[in-house]
């Protein structure tokens, strides 16, 4: 495979209003100029999905068609596996090891996944009263329009466009500025699985710009969202204007609970695996560490000691655990959220510099605080990146009241020995997914979305269906 730099529009390459650079953050080098779509270019777009969504080689396809269309393109992902990780690596600079053992490999699961069910969705025979039979059908809602973010470009856009895709939408991706290549080329590979042209379109661009035309477009009939709660709020309100269907999934202060009768050894692993791994750029990341009092010198002790050691570096390289954040913009809120914890009166037990790595590139240690009370700000605001915030608590109440203490319910994360205690934190905590004894676990059967100011509806699983679909219901006189 080659990089594209073209828009994908109704099966054809084209240019856009403008271009962009998109850079390797390790190195801050640009790796391409990517074609930018304005006004124009989002409506060309959303024509040629209308176009295609009703045109009956895909409106009246063989659903087993459409499953083995999501099956050959998760082949061609396998297949072109190496070329798409590097290509992730490069452009989000993320560890290789993450991009190529877990993301890649994610996307081809999760397309099987909603191949699956392409050829299951069923409605109901419902008894009514009188001489009518009653039944219900499932239906595709339309054009999709989709916006992923840069943390997981190639993951997230799977999460939306498979089972979009399964139940018969045509859907328009529009992949975040800053790492819009590895959309371009599942955009290629759908043209060689044989997706109709048109069905899937894709539209880099910046969010101002070609987020904003896409949501405003009358005839995108839904918006699926992933990425900050701030923008979700204008992606709402703009939406609203339609009124076109919207799921959102938000922002994260997840807390990583630890009580005393836990395997301390492994619930340090997870809260390094919850925090810092995808370099903290993770929207369920365990960015709140809650530490029964009693082990709580002892874990802090060992998190720092392990936390210290933790190789930051060239994402290339296979021993690299931190690579480079996004964006030099990224870096600089990171960086000014450390400061906010120094300022605030945390104490800082790890990290918290710019790591040099030959003096390029947007590098942070993995950096943990404790003495963090939830009235700080790295304790209440999202920063995305590799910062841990320590806090103390008293007994399961005391747990499950902090744990709440934010505008989030993305996730959340329990370790204890004692299984009950598990259960009813798993019960009180406000979150959308709990892990017990790990955290960072998905798979394309389980659902995953967010309470509160996290968002609403769900990716993945059974019940992203229900995302893509609109029910009809049909009377038919039997008398």
């Amino acid at each position: 495979m080659e990089l594209r730099t073209k828009l994908l529009i109704g099966g054809e390459w084209v240019a856009g209003s403008s271009r962009f650079q998109t850079l390797n953050p390790a190195t801050e080098e640009t790796i391409a100029e990517v074609e930018e779509a304005g006004a124009g270019e989002v409506d060309l777009a959303v024509r040629s999905a209308r176009e295609a969504f009703e045109s009956p080689k895909w409106r009246h396809m063989d659903p087993h068609r459409r499953a083995a269309l999501l099956w050959t393109l998760a082949d061609l992902v396998e297949r072109n596996a190496e070329f798409i990780a590097a290509t992730e690596t490069r452009d989000n600079g993320k560890p290789l090891f993450e991009s190529s053992k877990v993301d890649i490999p994610f996307v081809v699961a999760n397309l099987r996944y909603f191949a699956g069910w392409a050829d299951k969705l069923t409605g109901d025979v419902i008894p009514v009263s009188g001489g009518f039979l009653n039944y219900t059908l499932r239906e595709p809602i339309g054009v999709i329009g989709a916006i992923v973010p840069w943390n997981f470009p190639l993951n997230i856009a799977s999460w939306k466009l498979a089972p979009a895709l399964a139940c018969g939408n045509a859907v328009i991706l529009k992949p975040a500025e800053q790492t819009p290549l590895t959309a371009l080329l599942l955009g290629e590979l759908a043209l060689e699985a044989g997706f109709p042209p048109g069905i899937l379109n894709v539209i880099p661009g910046r969010g101002p710009i070609t987020g904003q035309a896409l949501v405003e477009h009358p005839d995108v009939d839904k918006i699926c969202f992933t990425g900050s709660t701030s923008t979700g709020r204008l992606v709402m309100r703009t939406a609203a204007e339609g009124p076109k269907k919207v799921s959102l999934e938000l922002g994260g202060k997840s807390p990583n609970v630890v009580f005393a009768d836990a395997d301390l050894d492994a619930a340090v692993r997870g809260a390094l695996t919850g925090i810092f791994y995808g370099k903290g750029e993770v929207c369920a990341a365990g960015s709140r560490l809650l530490v029964e009092r009693s082990v709580h010198d002892e874990l802090v002790e060992k998190l720092a000691s392990k936390a210290s050691s933790m190789s930051v570096g060239d994402p290339t390289d296979p021993k690299t655990r931190i690579g480079a954040l996004v964006s030099a913009e990224q870096r600089d809120k990171v960086l000014g959220y450390i400061e906010a914890g120094h300022q605030d009166g945390a104490k800082l037990v790890a990290g918290g510099n710019q790591a040099d790595v030959n003096g390029r590139g947007y590098f942070v240690e993995a950096t943990v605080f404790d003495a963090v009370d939830s009235s700080m700000r790295i304790a209440r605001e999202e920063i995305f990146g590799p910062v841990l915030a320590t806090l103390t608590f008293d007994g399961l109440e005391d747990a499950v009241d902090i744990a709440n203490r934010t505008i989030y319910g993305l996730a959340a994360g329990v370790w204890t020995r004692d299984v009950g205690k598990a259960h009813r934190f798993a019960r009180d905590v406000q979150a959308g997914t709990v892990w017990v004894n790990t955290y960072n676990r998905y798979d394309p059967a389980s659902p995953f979305g967010g309470f509160k100011q996290s968002g609403f509806g769900r990716d993945l699983g059974e019940i992203a269906l229900q995302e893509y679909t609109q029910t009809k219901s049909v009377w038919v006189a039997l008398d």
